[in-house]
């Protein structure tokens, strides 16, 4: 167990603790990224939206064509024992399953004798702490270089990493990526825009991974009223927004007050949280603590 790491982890139909986990160097997730992935927030021990999580895994393992190891029941046991086991209430579940390992490196798709690999385990799930959302945080854009399958929640992550990366290095929180004139979505999130106070969403393409939180968020905005757009956003809009959000299960709902280098919004409140951030902040925090903590 490590602070990031629960003990017992799953792998390969059995539970152990960490230390004792290990793959074959030949495992295709390892050689090729060969593999798929998927993250469910728990609060106060309770799952959510894991239907929604485990079809959005089961889409990914037939976007890459890998038959998938566990049926829904599986899934579910392995995730409630990982939580339950768990020293946190609030966790975040991570599930992966890549195509196995073959008795060679070899491009093709190895024989179906050949298992995939499965693997699980739980971690603290950490929020943005009250200053850092008080303040926002500062971002950069940068070419989207992925593929054309970003819909695919694939372990194959080294274009977001290397985005990621680049705004680490420039003391941001985040990278926002360009595509073709128009945004797309952060390095490891989703972005809204606020215009003329009219909320702005990315549509989900096959450009963009269908975050969750992204859904809850539409949801929201819908029965709370707030005037809502779902289409294409470019870059001009981008920059010229009064308000630009970064959303996903742990940042939750924070805003961007500085893009590349510039304050978010004009006039007095240019690079401070906007109030549209701020109220779709609280209804999601009521969200959590009405549906989310319930089951």
């Amino acid at each position: 167990m490590t602070p990031y790491v629960a003990d017992p982890v799953y792998l390969n139909g059995r539970f152990l603790p960490l230390a004792a986990a290990g793959i074959s160097p030949l495992d295709r997730g390892f050689l090729y990224g060969d593999g798929v992935y998927e993250l469910i927030p728990v609060y106060s021990r309770r799952p959510f939206r894991l239907d929604e999580h485990l079809t959005r895994l089961q889409a990914t393992l037939a976007g890459i064509k890998l038959t998938n190891p566990l049926d829904l029941a599986g899934w579910k046991a392995v995730v409630e024992q990982l939580i339950v086991t768990a020293p946190w209430d609030d966790q975040s579940i991570y599930l992966q399953v890549t195509r196995g390992a073959d008795n060679k490196r070899d491009h093709p798709f190895p024989p179906p004798t050949v298992p995939p690999t499965v693997f699980a385990f739980a971690s603290p799930l950490v929020t943005t702490p009250a200053e850092v959302r008080a303040t926002g945080v500062a971002a950069i854009t940068v070419t989207d270089q992925r593929w054309a399958r970003c819909d695919l929640k694939v372990i194959s992550l080294l274009a977001n990493i290397l985005a990621r990366q680049q705004a680490v290095e420039a003391n941001c929180a985040e990278a926002l990526l360009i595509r073709d004139g128009y945004l797309k979505e952060g390095a490891a999130s989703n972005i809204f825009v606020v215009k003329g106070g009219v909320l702005l969403a990315p549509p989900k393409t096959q450009l963009m991974l269908p975050g969750i939180t992204y859904d809850v968020v539409i949801e929201l905005a819908k029965s709370g009223g707030q005037p809502l757009e779902i289409r294409e956003i470019s870059e001009n809009e981008l920059r010229g927004a009064d308000e630009v959000w970064m959303t996903s299960s742990t940042k939750e709902i924070l805003a961007i007050t500085t893009l590349d280098g510039q304050p978010v919004g004009n006039g007095p409140n240019a690079g401070r949280p906007g109030p549209l951030g701020e109220q779709m902040w609280q209804w999601y925090q009521d969200f959590k603590n009405t549906v989310m903590r319930k089951g």
